[in-house]
């Protein structure tokens, strides 16, 4: 499925799933404006900035998206954290404005990652639920099966899998784009602490998790789990195989 041009390309992604890896890659293309999670910092901070321009409602988020210049693709990552009802509610942007796709991680993963930054995260931060109620209100009102990534295929097999997204986006594949150098990023300063981990990374990397939190040790998460993973396993059913038809156009 190729995106309509001059569509807002967004992933949409539960919290500590490897998306800013993936935004990171993005911005390693070179031929996109990059926006990095505007609604989820909205809703932490009570504003946010879209290339420039401070935002403070989640209307104000998808007025200052859609007002970026036609001629740049603008793609932008954020997190189900909490959820977007305005988003939900607007038809136009997800239908005709905005052309999304998902990711999403184990949450056996995701959850003692997430539990080591906050250990004070509620349920439904986890995010699953509200990406779910994303992935089914694109799938209304579109029409079309959105794509699903799983984290763990953007370990197994980077280029492999941003080809795929890169096709279905209907932009080129760009091999380059799938290493980078080391460090933080002036996209990312307003939620810095939660990205410590990717600003280490040059790529799509499999490492062993540094936050030592173990499910066991915390009972409550185990509840978390039990709850998020039949919604994960639902997503994860519509995770493509196969050969990848084209890796988009340029």
């Amino acid at each position: 499925m190729i995106a309509a041009a001059g569509k807002i390309l967004l992933l949409w992604s539960v919290p500590r799933a490897r998306s800013t890896a993936f935004f990171r890659m993005m911005i390693q293309r070179g031929d996109v404006v990059a926006v990095h999670e505007p609604f989820s910092t909205l809703a932490e901070h009570g504003a946010a900035e879209v290339a420039g321009r401070r935002v403070c409602t989640e209307q104000a988020v998808i007025d200052a998206l859609t007002a970026l210049p036609p001629h740049r693709r603008v793609f932008v990552k954020d997190t189900t954290d909490e959820e977007y009802p305005v988003v939900l509610a607007d038809p136009e942007f997800l239908r005709s404005r905005a052309h999304s796709a998902f990711l999403v991680r184990d949450p056996a993963e995701t959850i003692p990652s997430y539990y080591a930054v906050n250990p004070r995260v509620r349920r439904d931060q986890i995010g699953f639920d509200h990406l779910e109620r994303l992935f089914l209100r694109v799938r209304e009102l579109t029409g079309r099966t959105p794509l699903v990534i799983d984290a763990a295929d953007l370990v197994a097999d980077p280029s492999g899998t941003a080809a795929r997204y890169c096709a279905d986006a209907g932009i080129a594949f760009v091999p380059a784009a799938m290493s980078w150098a080391a460090g933080d990023r002036p996209e990312w300063r307003a939620t810095g602490r939660w990205h410590l981990d990717v600003a280490r990374t040059t790529g799509f990397e499999n490492r062993s998790p540094r936050h030592g939190v173990a499910l066991d040790d915390v009972p409550h998460l185990r509840a978390y789990l039990d709850h998020h993973t039949p919604v994960y396993r639902r997503l994860r059913r519509h995770c493509p195989t196969g050969p990848i038809a084209t890796a988009g156009r340029p």
